[in-house]
């Protein structure tokens, strides 16, 4: 049985509210009222009416297709002969989550308008008439409870016209407040087509403009997952949506009949049919777009390279370049690019398991991978590892090579490309300036342009050291070799030493104190490993053992992980009291109320963003301002994953942290999305452009 009937029937164990007849009934969480706003009633007349529902904060009523639970409002007209009345209309609704289901409907207020027609034959039989309906409804938050009202209203009557039509003032105006959230139908020069794919379908729609996000809302029940994310590629005329299918849909439909909500508020019902829209019109973006976002990607990931997260890695290139500063020119060059490749490369990788997720449905951004613990504990042994061997405990290239090689031997074209992955390893849990817009953009778009600017991304980062190896006369300033090179050699592991206490941190926060001690017991491994192979260097039997070593090390933490650490330890970046945890439906009830919201998208192994909270947003006086404006203060912990936060990145046009966004009061402005890197004065000049607006906004009115 479908989780919709599931629900209903739950909710007829509860008690169902019944009032007596008159315009408005107050029930359990809702008021229910009946708007009508002429005063007369007379032949000839055609006028809207609307069902008027005003909800407590955290329940809420249905659309007309009510999702995986939940009945939409009904109501049955008793009206005198010669009235009629259309069919309810359903405005825009919310995407309303509640654990792995997904409802569609209304939170706060809603009115349902219906169109009243008044025949030329009407006969008032005395001096006033009477509009009655029975009302069903059923307002759900945890539990469900189902409703039921007869509601009635009495207008004058007459037999003609009158010279000057009188009006309700209160029910016109709830009607024009907000009758304007009505769907419209797709206009003549706009049109939308779908295309399946392996999980669903690909619904594209030309809106004659850019579209940065949208959300669609079938009208057809069982053909489409409710729940599943929806990402969305904007084009240079609309907009397409990934759809996934029902899991009992047998077959493609002929239509994807449904409502269009985009970015700013507008509603289009769209009848969707099979096919592509011309490569012209549906142009991911012209030349020139494209190009700036390559470059805003080249330019931050140039800036990547000074990020604290990259630091280690640049040190042992550092060390890497004085150590071969002699070498002939085409060697430089040569270990430049094998250095360039193993970040090609491992970018590569990246986005190829980031749109092979997302075909499947699922959204992941920037920095993923530091949300699992076993990959924390992977990259924090390796490190670990490099530090001893950096440190002087054993040499890798004697162990590897078994030729008793001089320091010089070990940098190999191997190690130039392993350091290149690394660097894109370690550069993950950051995101530079100009990264995020750039990185978002790619993930929205289409396999092509994503490979295009995560190209870009790597080459950034790759481009300082092989610009470096391609200008011999900036390699003679460098010292000559001598012995301090293997003093500066052992310094460099205090760098990769300190980045691996910022992983353990980071593991023990995602898998608990009991997978820690895992975590540890595999260093102590990994020391025994690098003792062998430093006491019996290039020794086949030394090196079997450590490597036997070795891959027990590797496999502890894992394992520790998966059978043992399944409670992660009381630490969260929302240390602040003044911040609450984020979710969407709270930016909604503080946007309802009129409050502005400042949401802190945010990670524990995020180093900018944790540099950000504490230098910039904990400031007196930011906090201050933020507190005078009247914000409500979200932090969206993005540590472990998070689908409700993955999707709110991926509508703000970014996939990674950090990501700073200010909610203006008013639910139809956009939201405003901050520079990666704060400083006081960008904060304080975003909030008071924000209270500016809703002072002029509360004098217009």
């Amino acid at each position: 049985m479908r989780a919709r009937t599931l629900i209903p029937i739950f909710c007829l164990l509860m008690f169902a509210s019944v009032a007596r007849s008159a315009p408005t009934a107050t029930a359990p969480h809702l008021t229910v009222q009946l708007a009508v706003p002429p005063a007369e009633i007379y032949p000839g007349q055609n006028f809207t009416a609307g069902l008027y529902f005003k909800l407590d904060p955290g329940w809420h009523v249905y659309w007309v297709n009510a999702g995986d639970s939940g009945e939409p409002p009904q109501i049955k007209w008793t009206l005198p002969e010669g009235i009629t009345a259309d069919a309810m209309q359903y405005p825009a609704p919310k995407r309303l989550p509640l654990g792995p289901l997904m409802d569609f409907g209304y939170e706060n207020e809603v009115l349902f308008p219906m169109a009243m027609h008044v025949s030329s034959a009407f006969k008032p039989s005395a001096g006033s008439t009477n509009l009655s309906a029975k009302v069903n409804w059923l307002v759900c938050r945890e539990v469900c409870i189902p409703g039921k009202a007869m509601l009635d209203v009495d207008r004058k009557a007459l037999t003609s016209p009158p010279s000057s039509p009188t009006f309700i003032d209160a029910d016109q105006q709830l009607i024009a407040r907000l009758q304007r959230t009505l769907p419209q139908q797709l206009p003549a020069g706009m049109q939308a087509k779908f295309t399946p794919t392996a999980t669903g379908f690909n619904l594209s729609v030309i809106t004659g403009r850019r579209e940065t996000a949208a959300q669609f809302f079938p009208f057809d029940q069982n053909q489409l997952a409710n729940a599943a994310p929806q990402p969305v590629t904007p084009l240079k005329n609309g907009v397409e949506i990934s759809l996934k299918k029902d899991e009992n849909l047998q077959q493609n439909p002929s239509q994807l009949h449904g409502l269009l909500v985009l970015a700013d508020g507008q509603a289009f019902d769209v009848n969707a049919t099979p096919g592509t829209i011309a490569a012209a019109e549906a142009s991911s973006s012209d030349f020139s777009g494209l190009a700036k976002v390559v470059g805003l990607a080249f330019l931050g990931g140039i800036i990547l390279n000074l990020m604290p997260c990259v630091f280690p890695v640049l040190f042992i290139k550092g060390l890497s370049l004085v150590q071969s500063s002699q070498q002939e020119r085409h060697k430089l060059r040569a270990h430049g690019w094998v250095y360039t490749l193993g970040i090609l490369v491992s970018f590569w990788a990246v986005v190829a398991l980031l749109l092979i997720l997302r075909a499947g449905g699922r959204q992941l951004g920037w920095g993923f991978q530091f949300q699992s613990p076993s990959f924390i504990a992977v990259v924090a042994l390796l490190l670990f590892f490099l530090g001893l061997s950096l440190a002087g405990m054993f040499e890798i290239g004697l162990t590897l090579t078994s030729k008793g090689s001089s320091l010089a031997s070990q940098h190999s074209y191997a190690r130039s490309f392993f350091t290149g992955v690394l660097a894109m390893v370690v550069a993950t849990p950051c995101t530079a300036p100009f990264m995020g817009a750039a990185i978002g953009y790619a993930l929205s778009r289409s396999a092509m342009v994503s490979f295009f600017v995560f190209t870009a991304l790597a080459l950034g980062l790759a481009a300082p050291y092989l610009l470096l190896s391609y200008n011999p006369a900036w390699t003679r300033l460098l010292p000559r070799p001598g012995a301090w090179m293997e003093v500066l050699k052992q310094a460099t592991a205090i760098p990769i030493f300190a980045t691996v206490i910022w992983l353990v941190w980071l593991f023990a926060q995602a898998a608990g104190l009991t997978a820690l001690a895992g975590l540890l017991a595999a260093f102590l491994l990994l020391a025994i490993a690098g003792w062998i192979l430093g006491r019996w260097p290039a020794k086949a039997i030394a090196t079997t053992a450590a490597v036997i070593v070795l891959i027990l090390a590797a496999a502890l933490p894992i394992f520790a992980v998966r059978k043992l650490g399944s409670t992660p330890t009381a630490v969260s970046t929302a240390h602040n009291s003044a911040w609450e945890p984020f979710t969407p439906a709270l930016v909604d009830k503080y946007r309802a109320q009129g409050r502005p919201v400042f949401v802190d998208f945010t990670a524990s192994w995020c180093l900018s963003c944790q540099v950000n909270e504490r230098v910039i947003l904990n400031r007196v006086d930011v906090q201050e301002k933020l507190r005078d404006g009247g914000f409500a203060l979200l932090r969206a912990d993005w540590t472990n994953a998070d689908e409700s936060i993955t999707q709110t990145l991926n509508t703000l046009g970014r996939s990674g942290v950090p990501t700073y966004a200010i909610y203006p009061g008013s639910p139809q402005e956009p939201p405003q999305v901050l520079p990666e890197v704060l400083t006081p004065g960008i904060v304080l000049d975003a909030v008071a452009k924000v209270r500016q607006e809703q002072a002029s906004l509360s004098h217009s009115r």
